[in-house]
């Protein structure tokens, strides 16, 4: 893999310049810090796997952007492709170790989803909803869409976390009429060394918050912000659930250990941990 600042087609799309890594590291790399490393690539088929692939030789807060991704992958082996340098697509490692019981670990692609929103409001001017348990969401034309999702694996003795934004997407770029980007949601910025930036230093901030509270989201204030800013809460929705089951009811709740609790029509709240989740009215009783 080639460092992007030596790629022969760096300019090839003006609208989409690469990314100035040695600016990065001066911005993100400092003594202290939870970010000790940071590359990017032109090309690869997924931070997350390359980043995996090396868990056992990496230190905390290695960071790893690629330029364009070939095999991108989001949640139950869905794949995410997008141009080159059209968003940010990168992955970071890990270790709450001995801080943070392993049970409480779950809690880290929520994290990962306040710290992107946040991140977001305040770098590109763009409101990020979270859609449970993983999804991006900004509001084009009124509708709700995906900019972008979050994948969290676990790999040697810690976690990698990959997220995956788009950024200058074009409307006749977009993978499904159900998808957006920051451009199309009226970002003040689409700088991607800005928004990379915000980001990091937001995941680095609720990171710390969290870990220092021994993963207790309560205590932290990570379960009152994912409450927050979660679309999800309100809703009617239908979870997806492995062995082809399914289950109704109105999202009340994010529970203790990050769970999607459900109110049922026959009065029984049920905890989701792992499933897909459809949103399938708003609060006026609409489809959405």
């Amino acid at each position: 893999m080639t460092p992007s600042d030596a790629s022969p087609n760096r300019w090839s799309d003006l609208d989409r310049p690469p990314l100035n890594v040695p600016a990065l590291r001066r911005g993100l790399l400092r003594p202290g810090g939870l970010w000790t490393s940071l590359d990017v690539v032109n090309v690869t088929g997924s931070t997350n796997t390359d980043l995996a692939a090396r868990a056992a030789g990496l230190t905390e807060g290695t960071v790893l952007v690629a330029e364009e991704q070939t095999a991108g992958r989001g949640r139950l082996d869905r794949t995410w492709t997008a141009p080159a340098r059209s968003g940010l697509f990168f992955s970071v490692y890990l270790t709450p170790g001995d801080d943070v019981p392993v049970h409480r670990w779950g809690w880290l692609p929520l994290l990962a989803g306040v710290a992107t929103a946040t991140g977001l409001a305040r770098a590109a001017g763009v409101d990020t909803a979270l859609k449970w348990p993983n999804d991006l969401l900004v509001t084009v034309e009124g509708e709700e869409r995906k900019a972008g999702g979050i994948l969290a694996e676990r790999a040697g003795d810690g976690v990698v976390i990959g997220i995956g934004l788009n950024v200058t997407l074009r409307a006749t770029e977009l993978p499904a009429p159900t998808a957006a980007s920051l451009a199309l949601a009226g970002a003040v910025s689409t700088d991607r060394e800005t928004l990379l930036r915000g980001v990091l230093r937001s995941l680095d901030h609720w990171y710390v918050e969290w870990r220092a509270a021994g993963g207790d989201a309560a205590q932290s204030g990570l379960q009152a912000a994912y409450a927050a800013g979660c679309a999800t809460l309100g809703r009617t929705v239908r979870a997806q659930l492995p062995g082809d089951r399914s289950l109704v009811g109105e999202a009340v709740a994010i529970d203790g250990d990050g769970r999607l609790v459900l109110s049922t029509a026959d009065g029984l709240q049920e905890p989701v941990s792992a499933g897909d989740i459809v949103h399938l009215r708003d609060a006026e009783g609409g489809l959405t």
